[in-house]
């Protein structure tokens, strides 16, 4: 099953589960993969920045996306994203032989012009083949290379093989309205706009045109929610279940920290086993944990999933 333009829905980051020994733990890898399915996802991104994946190895990533493509009936993005062309195109060639529906590549941080980005994605687009579908991921919070509309619109130009934007900007809401008026205009084909920021903005993304989420909070069913109900219409509901969220999604927003929140959660849900990360990275401390037990139980008020 490859990606196509029209993708929509919530596509949720999925976390890397480990043993606190640093092991993969592939029986959670399973019982996430099948919550995911549960919960109304309509497909799954495995290896993206929040799924710790330059902490694995070559074989270890390819043993993960394997595990999930073979357990879900959901089409599975693959991060691909590597300093070098060559492993990215082994990876790429292992998880597509695997079932991935297609892959996801975000730009190194030593681009700076448009023509610079807009030539990665040509050669990028060139390693993995024509016939593999690829996301670009738009993240300059985080990868420090900015992607106006008109290089985004260049880059689907180029590459018949780019059906997704993973849309990251932050302020981006205009770029969203920008890139659907070039579709109106007929100056850039459709492309599926699936939104991350650990769904900070999905209310108003989603108004503004975007198809879903692209993103890992650790209640993905909200994002299912709010999609679900602007796309029907019912705005004033979706805005009340995204705003019982919002203390929640700005705790786990925090950099250097959201990984340790999500895992957490997950945890305390029953889906993970443990919390741990990889190392480098930590933990929650008791005071942390103590906020974010406070926050579910808030949020339990108003959303009975959150009762844990």
């Amino acid at each position: 099953m490859r990606l196509t333009p029209d993708a929509k829905g919530v596509f949720p980051i999925a976390p890397t589960p480990f043993h606190p020994d640093g092991r993969i733990d592939e029986a959670s890898i399973d019982r996430m993969t099948d919550f995911y399915g549960e919960i109304g996802a309509t497909g799954l991104t495995v290896l993206g920045m929040m799924g710790e994946a330059p902490k694995l190895d070559g074989a270890e990533a390819i043993a993960v996306a394997s595990r999930v493509i073979r357990r879900t009936k959901l089409p599975v993005i693959i991060g691909v994203s590597a300093p070098g062309f060559a492993a990215m195109g082994s990876l790429t060639r292992a998880v597509m032989e695997a079932g991935a529906a297609a892959v996801m590549i975000a730009p190194p941080s030593s681009l700076r012009t448009d023509d610079q980005i807009v030539g990665y994605y040509a050669q990028a687009a060139e390693v993995i083949g024509p016939d593999v579908p690829f996301v670009i991921q738009d993240y300059p919070l985080t990868l420090s290379v900015v992607m106006t509309p008109g290089v985004i619109r260049r880059i689907v130009a180029d590459n018949a093989n780019c059906v997704m934007l993973k849309h990251e900007d932050w302020p981006g809401l205009e770029k969203i309205s920008a890139l659907r008026g070039f579709q109106r205009d007929g100056s850039m084909r459709r492309i599926s706009i699936l939104c991350g920021n650990g769904g900070l903005f999905l209310d108003f993304e989603c108004e503004r045109g975007a198809d879903g989420a692209n993103t890992g909070y650790a209640f993905p069913e909200m994002l299912v929610d709010v999609v679900r109900l602007v796309e029907a219409g019912e705005r004033d509901r979706a805005h009340d279940i995204f705003d019982a969220h919002l203390p929640l999604l700005r705790y786990e927003q925090q950099p250097g920290l959201g990984l340790a929140v999500r895992k957490y959660v997950l945890m305390r849900r029953g889906i993970l086993a443990s919390d741990a990360q990889r190392k480098p990275g930590g933990g929650l401390s008791a005071t942390a944990k103590a906020e974010v037990d406070y926050l579910l139980e808030r949020l339990g008020r108003h959303d009975p999933r959150a009762r844990l």
